[in-house]
């Protein structure tokens, strides 16, 4: 199995343009990096060690059977825009060696988590505009074009002296005294990973008019989009690993043991009332007989040297030795030698010229 990371920004363009046009496309894909497949944990984590409802008036932290996610009210001051979000962390020390920074990147990542409400809420796997979730009176607004509102994953951030080590299931939504009403005071949030391994906190993405770069977004394998969707089924997140911010984010997670993820949405609601998604957390009883999931990481970790993107052979440099491993598998898949360098499925002049392109 090839486990190199090959972000879609490496193709060039196919046209009958000469070679050098694709050379010149290859400049973008300078500083890529991939790894030996046989350097590569295969990770899996059945269920988190803690999931949360981050919700205000969440009375009952760590314990409740069902987390949902949906937004506040489009224009009003109060709460978070993203209101109800879902916390998970996985320890992934048993697994994934802790404390080696850089030397470890995540290949694939995914997150799958369990519905568990019937035919309450439609399935939308895009992500939509903010401009869908200010005030009608707002002259930014518009109107969402499709059905439903999309759940994304997101990072999780920390703040009020909280940190991912020392957050817990039941630890406190925010500091005492605070005013429950008010945005921007929960002590963990859904947050973008940003350049420098910083994070920023989405849960006020519409009020500061702007759509944050999600994780990924929920699918649901052989739905519909606009179809409502049935308890039990299996909602995945593909994590984009590709994202160098992202891959820092979770660089930083695996270093120490513990990875935590948020799903938000902004699914409208009515006080008191809405159709949005909820699902399945570890407490719930029928996670204990058996008869559903809790949520569940699948990590590809690759533990050998980064190379530099067509260093096929990672000794730092892209020379002769790496023509001659992509000769050598011309007109095939190119295997493990990572030759393939536009993803095509063939080692072909494409790829020579990606090569040629990254040469020195």
């Amino acid at each position: 199995m090839n486990t190199s990371s090959k972000p879609a920004a490496r193709a060039a363009t196919r046209s009958a343009t000469p070679l050098v046009a694709i050379v010149s496309a290859a400049v973008g894909a300078v500083g890529a990096e991939r790894f030996a497949a046989a350097d590569t944990i295969q990770a899996s984590f059945p269920a988190p060690a803690l999931d949360r409802w981050m919700y205000p008036f969440n009375s009952t932290p760590g314990s409740r059977a069902v987390i949902s996610t949906f937004g506040s009210t489009p224009g009003a001051p109060e709460f978070d825009s993203r209101d109800g979000q879902m916390l998970v962390a996985f320890a992934t020390g048993s697994q994934v060696p802790i404390g080696q920074g850089s030397a470890l990147t995540v290949t694939r990542a995914r997150l799958t988590v369990e519905v568990s409400n019937d035919l309450i809420f439609a399935y939308d796997p895009t992500q939509d505009p903010w401009q869908c979730f200010v005030a009608t009176s707002d002259p930014a607004w518009t109107a969402d074009a499709d059905p439903g509102q999309p759940v994304e994953c997101h990072g999780v951030g920390f703040r009020n002296g909280w940190t991912a080590t020392a957050f817990q299931e039941n630890s406190p939504y925010a500091p005492t005294g605070s005013n429950l009403l008010s945005p921007g005071i929960r002590n963990a949030f859904a947050a973008e990973a940003l350049p420098g391994g910083t994070v920023a906190d989405v849960s006020q993405s519409p009020r500061n008019r702007r759509d944050p770069v999600p994780f990924a977004v929920g699918t649901i394998a052989g739905l519909a989009p606009g179809s409502l969707v049935a308890a039990g089924t299996q909602m995945t997140f593909d994590i984009d690993v590709a994202n160098p911010a992202i891959q820092d984010y979770l660089r930083a997670g695996l270093n120490d043991g513990r990875v935590f993820l948020a799903l938000s949405s902004l699914t409208f609601v009515q006080q008191q009332a809405g159709q949005f998604p909820a699902f399945v957390a570890k407490e719930n009883a029928f996670v204990q007989l058996g008869i559903s999931q809790p949520a569940r990481l699948e990590l590809d970790v690759a533990t050998g040297p980064a190379c530099g993107f067509a260093d096929l052979n990672c000794d730092g440099a892209v020379n002769g030795f790496d023509l001659g491993l992509l000769l050598g598998a011309w007109g095939t898949d190119g295997g493990t030698s990572g030759a393939d360098l536009d993803d095509d499925g063939t080692v072909s002049g494409f790829d020579l010229g990606l090569l040629l392109g990254n040469w020195g």
